[in-house]
């Protein structure tokens, strides 16, 4: 992500289907990945690209809850771990999740993003889900998410349906976890056994998510650094950006790319010139910027052809294109995978294990529903529910 730090290793390496080892944890507090994270994209972004002001900058480094990100051993976190108090919660994730896709197959590209966006902000809390309070900015209105993140509503009905079978029992936290699981699989994509046992947070915040969340502008370098940070590797960015393989993007993400790529006033270079053509009909330079286009040629099936698009200089956003166009080490791992489906299945898995081991050391709790936390007041309830 961002500058160079003296403090520990980020987090222990996490090996494919096993537990870090609690006695040699090494932890990052996430007041200083939000420090690296802006002196870093001081660094490697484009002015245009980062807007917030010094004063909000600065801000930000006070206003970040305490906390201390891990690698998932806070809460002991275990494959079945609701098999004897909710045996039927997986099951009643998958089944409203299928309902939900056939309803509308966009929304399982959608909740399988949330599962980043939480994950990446304070460790896999279920913040994400948290509504705005009088007293509190929750991350839902952040930059990264605001008019990008959708679907909640299917996360509050997979809430419902659980509620009503084990109430009480099942974290928003881990819905997050097994819902997005089940986006991948409903759509053709690889299927694996999730770690659960994780707490609700308390609270959210959207100068956290601001300051850590990439941009559609991130280049490689900047990619690359920031999931350094996490402990995640650089297979692990292209592979879990293969997540792009399902879904749309808006044309608010990509005017720059067709119209002024690096305040050029010319559009990107590495963009096929036939695909161009193509988004500049979608998306011209005054038009409506929540118009959709497609991720990749396949948007509701999960295979390798966003790796295949990216080869062709096809990527729709920067921050895919770039793995391909911009650092040897990416692009040798978007070669393999264009070629090779099942090796970028395997990675994709490790991946989100990894991110899903993310957490975070702060108090938590049992959500029954999920925009708000138990005691809020009765006011918020009620607006919680409207």
């Amino acid at each position: 992500m961002w500058a160079e730090i003296k403090d520990k290793k980020a987090f222990e390496k996490v090996n494919k289907n096993q537990s870090v080892a609690s006695t040699h944890r090494n932890i990052i507090t996430q007041q200083s990945i939000g420090a690296s994270v802006l002196s870093d994209r001081r660094r490697t972004m484009r002015p245009a690209s980062f807007t917030a002001t010094s004063l909000i900058l600065y801000l930000f480094l006070f206003l970040l809850r305490r906390g201390t990100l891990t690698t998932g051993e806070i809460t002991p976190l275990r494959r079945g771990f609701y098999a004897g108090v909710c045996p039927e919660a997986e099951q009643i994730v998958r089944e409203t999740m299928r309902r939900a896709m056939t309803r509308e197959a966009r929304s399982g590209a959608s909740v399988m993003r949330l599962q980043f966006h939480d994950c990446f902000v304070n460790g896999c809390d279920g913040s994400l889900l948290l509504d705005d309070t009088p007293t509190m900015i929750g991350e839902k209105l952040a930059l990264s998410n605001i008019n990008s993140l959708r679907s909640f509503e299917v996360i509050d009905e997979v809430k419902e349906a659980l509620e009503k079978a084990c109430p009480g029992v099942v974290s928003c936290a881990d819905i997050i976890i097994m819902a997005a699981r089940d986006a991948v699989v409903l759509s053709g994509g690889p299927n694996w056994e999730v770690k659960l046992g994780r707490k609700d947070s308390l609270s959210a915040s959207q100068e956290a998510s601001d300051n850590i969340m990439p941009s559609p502008r991130s280049n490689a370098t900047f990619l690359i650094n920031l999931f350094h940070k996490f402990n995640l590797s650089i297979t692990d960015l292209v592979a879990l950006s293969g997540s792009h393989s399902i879904g749309m993007g808006r044309c608010f993400s990509i005017v720059f790319r067709l119209y002024n790529q690096s305040g050029t006033g010319r559009p990107d270079p590495h963009m096929d010139p036939r695909f161009r053509f193509k988004l500049n009909r979608l998306c011209p330079v005054s038009g409506d910027g929540n118009i959709t286009g497609r991720l990749d040629a396949t948007p509701a099936k999960f295979d390798n052809r966003y790796f295949k698009d990216l080869r062709r200089q096809r990527g729709f956003l920067n921050s895919d294109q770039t793995l391909f166009s911009d650092d040897a080490r990416t692009m040798a791992v978007v070669k393999r995978y264009s070629v090779d489906q099942k090796a970028f299945f395997a990675d994709f898995v490790e991946g989100m294990v990894k991110l899903g081991d993310l957490q975070i050391d702060q108090p938590g709790e049992i959500r029954r529903n999920c925009r708000i936390v138990n005691n809020a007041p009765r006011e918020e309830t009620r607006e919680a529910v409207s």
